[in-house]
């Protein structure tokens, strides 16, 4: 996205931007009565609509494209979806455009926003060109008002997310997903430490260890650090299970197939990450990743295994499939004993909040009414839909099984997302903390998020942490 010239043309070539006009369904008529008669009849027998997402090219009199009409749909229609301008984005000829109309504050930030995460493709493994995809020389000057560099950023991290989730696991393991997060700390002058194989053991982080010893690569814990050591102290914790064939408890196949996303949660922090350091906000970072395959192998853990973890609780194993919650546990157990002042985690965990709320919306966990507040208005204002659920007390006699302290996978199929937030919610000392269970994909294509890897939540996160702690002095 280019810089703000303040110019209809391009600053490199002089080229005169081709106007995007966003057209509102009930002010499409009065629109087409101002075009002239060759171009109001072009929009009458194309059967233009402005239903939203849509697009209609105007020809100039030489027959090239004076103007492209977006349609805007209606205002339910725009409340219920986002990004907009993702749709023309994605398919756009190439060419230098412009906004212009009447869009102005948050409205001309989503537009802005949308055209940035349309424009994403992810394409390294083909050998030609995507079919049916608009041209990459395509760019679109900031609107007034707009912050390109911050939104530039904010766009960055939902590629790295999105990036690594799209990877397939045979080359996004435990050690590739490392390599990620030391790009990424290299990038922002952040520390970072790893722990590896058989030392989880002697670290003390037990269910990490056990989860991931019978996978190709040796499980790790990932270790972030960034910032000043007066600033408030922020913890984000994802779950990094680069692929989960479900264990002993094997999957069937038509579950398995998606697994290479179970990373998602670490993708997603690794992102939001990347957006917090890159703007400079004013806290103290750390980014603690679980990296492991679940695998089955000769050491893999067991149905009936009881298991010991970091905070001393123990834990009766009783779906080798419910291993996210266990990489979790020693990850948010180490996070609380810092005592930061939040403490965010983010994982593919259940497909019960997928029952629940379907692939567009997280589901949140938090007993902080003011937190739950604050998650809530930053999600209406970046239009990063999440939901809060309860975590519900009655419920947590069904986490405990009677021989053991725990039970990773309560029997009877009820309330999944919750029993799963209430085990976590074990590990987690008196800190601030809110679970984010996400499904880290988006399975048909809409306005600005393409079919693939999706970073769910992260800007409702970061708007959130920018309101309470701001950027740099």
């Amino acid at each position: 996205m280019s810089e703000e010239t303040g110019e209809s043309g391009s600053p490199e070539t002089g080229e005169k931007r081709i106007p995007i006009r966003p057209v509102a369904s009930d002010a499409l008529d009065d629109l087409v009565a101002e075009l002239p008669g060759a171009q109001a009849a072009w929009v009458r027998a194309n059967g233009f609509r402005a239903r939203l997402g849509t697009a209609l090219a105007l020809p100039g009199a030489d027959g090239s494209v004076e103007r492209v009409l977006v349609g805007w749909g209606t205002g339910a229609q725009r409340r219920r979806e986002r990004l907009h301008l993702g749709s023309f984005a994605r398919s756009a000829p190439a060419g230098s455009y412009r906004l212009e109309g009447d869009l102005s504050g948050p409205e001309a930030e989503q537009a802005a926003l949308g055209w940035m995460l349309g424009r994403y493709r992810f394409d390294r493994y083909m050998s030609g060109s995507a079919p049916n995809e608009g041209d990459m020389e395509a760019d679109l000057e900031t609107p007034a008002g707009v912050d390109g560099a911050r939104l530039g950023r904010i766009a960055e991290g939902v590629f790295i997310a999105r990036d690594l989730i799209n990877t397939p696991a045979n080359e996004m393991g435990p050690e590739a997903l490392e390599r990620a997060a030391r790009r990424i700390a290299e990038r922002h002058g952040a520390e970072i430490e790893v722990t590896t194989g058989a030392v989880l053991l002697d670290a003390n982080l037990p269910l990490i260890h056990a989860v991931g010893r019978a996978g190709p690569q040796a499980p790790r814990l990932i270790d972030l650090h960034w910032g000043n050591a007066g600033d408030p102290a922020v913890t984000l914790v994802g779950k990094g299970v680069c692929f989960d064939t479900g264990g002993l408890n094997l999957k069937p196949s038509g579950s398995m197939a998606l697994m290479k996303k179970d990373m998602g949660g670490a993708a997603t922090v690794l992102g939001l990450a990347h957006m917090i350091m890159g703007l400079g906000l004013g806290l103290r970072l750390r980014v603690l990743i679980p990296a492991v395959e679940n695998s089955v192998a000769s050491d893999a853990m067991r149905p009936g295994d009881i298991l010991r973890s970091r905070k001393g609780l123990t834990v009766e194993i009783n779906n080798t499939d419910a291993e996210g919650r266990l990489v979790l546990a020693d990850a948010l157990a180490l996070a609380s004993e810092e005592d930061p002042a939040l403490i965010v985690d983010m994982a593919t965990l259940t497909g019960a909040a997928r029952v629940a709320l379907g692939p567009d919306v997280a589901p949140f966990f938090t007993d902080d009414e003011a937190l739950a507040a604050e998650l809530a208005a930053a999600s209406e204002q970046v239009a990063d839909p999440i939901w809060r659920l309860p975590l519900w007390p009655a419920y947590e006699g069904d986490i405990e099984p009677g021989i053991a302290d725990l039970d990773n996978a309560p029997k009877g199929g009820f309330a999944g997302s919750i029993t799963a937030a209430l085990f976590l919610k074990r590990f987690v000392g008196g800190a601030p903390w809110v679970h984010f269970d996400i499904f880290g994909w988006t399975p048909k294509a809409r306005s600005g998020r393409p079919k693939g890897g999706e970073c769910q939540a992260a800007r409702a996160v970061l708007a959130m942490l920018v309101a309470r702690y701001g950027g740099p002095e």
